[in-house]
């Protein structure tokens, strides 16, 4: 099924949760699509499987700047391939096309995961007032009840000379629609806004001045200020941490810092550095 597909197949119960009424598309293109920015097109999805299996597929005949939104993903994929489902409009699902060369040196991409973090966690911060921590390497924690929670997580895919970005957030999840108790909303975190439009307008235009900065600056997190800003708003660093690594290895540590290529440095017991460039990281409690 095309996104085009899925828009005009949308249900007729769309309006059965009048709290959580469509996205309009119209006025998400007038307001983002302006001459000499960098968003091109804003394509709503009523339902699809994933906003960037979709955008990945036809990344080779879009310009840079299109984004795919959906109401509604049956098969959104996390890290891992892991799975990412919520009820109807209950969050922003949506993906954008990059193409960062050659501008950017190809060894500094793997910046854009958390460069979409720090401009997400800006954009709604400015939008709804929530203070948004980011948990290394891709997702997006709020605070809930005094806890810590995943509200959102972010997917960066290459293909050809683009990157398709997604990013995934649970807005408007209550209590008893969340996929597992460890998760939270933006609703549950007490947000000012749950209204999409606006969130995702925010988002979209800080992430804009985010990439136009790391781009200009060639990729270069430390001249960017994009590797400063990050570690400001890391719940990891710090923190007494479990990296489990590819291949089964698991690392403790504290950790330290952030370095130049977007790793996580982790001081172990033996007061040993390692950098982690992929793996899950679990938060632990600790250790005094």
């Amino acid at each position: 099924m095309t996104p085009s597909d899925a828009s005009s197949g949308a249900s007729a119960g769309r309006w059965s949760r009048l709290d959580r009424p469509p996205l309009s598309a119209g006025a998400l293109q007038r307001a983002l699509v302006v001459p000499g920015g960098l968003w091109t097109s804003v394509e709503v999805a009523g339902a699809t499987g994933s906003t960037n299996t979709d955008l990945s597929a036809r990344a080779a005949k879009l310009p840079e700047g299109a984004v795919l939104v959906a109401e509604e993903q049956t098969a959104g994929r996390g890290r891992l391939d892991r799975s990412w489902t919520a009820p109807a409009r209950s969050g922003l699902f949506f993906s954008v096309l990059l193409r960062p060369g050659p501008d950017v040196p190809v060894e500094r991409w793997g910046w854009l995961t958390l460069l979409a973090g720090v401009a997400t966690a800006t954009g709604l911060s400015r939008a709804a007032g929530v203070d948004t921590a980011l948990k290394w390497p891709n997702d997006l924690l709020v605070t809930v009840d005094g806890d810590e929670r995943k509200t959102g997580g972010i997917l960066a895919e290459r293909t050809g000379d683009a990157v398709v970005v997604g990013i995934g957030l649970n807005v408007s999840l209550t209590e008893d629609e969340l996929p597992v108790p460890t998760a939270g909303s933006l609703l549950l975190a007490k947000a000012t806004v749950t209204d999409r439009d606006p969130l995702l307008k925010s988002v979209l235009r800080s992430l804009e001045q985010w990439y136009e900065r790391w781009r200009a600056a060639g990729g270069d997190p430390a001249a960017s200020g994009l590797q400063e800003t990050y570690a400001a708003g890391c719940a990891t660093l710090g923190r007494h941490v479990r990296a489990e690594l590819p291949g089964g290895r698991q690392l403790t540590g504290t950790a330290e810092a952030v370095d130049a290529d977007g790793r996580l440095v982790i001081r172990t017991a033996e007061d040993t550095h390692e950098a982690v460039g992929a793996g899950d990281v679990v938060h632990l409690r600790s250790v005094h």
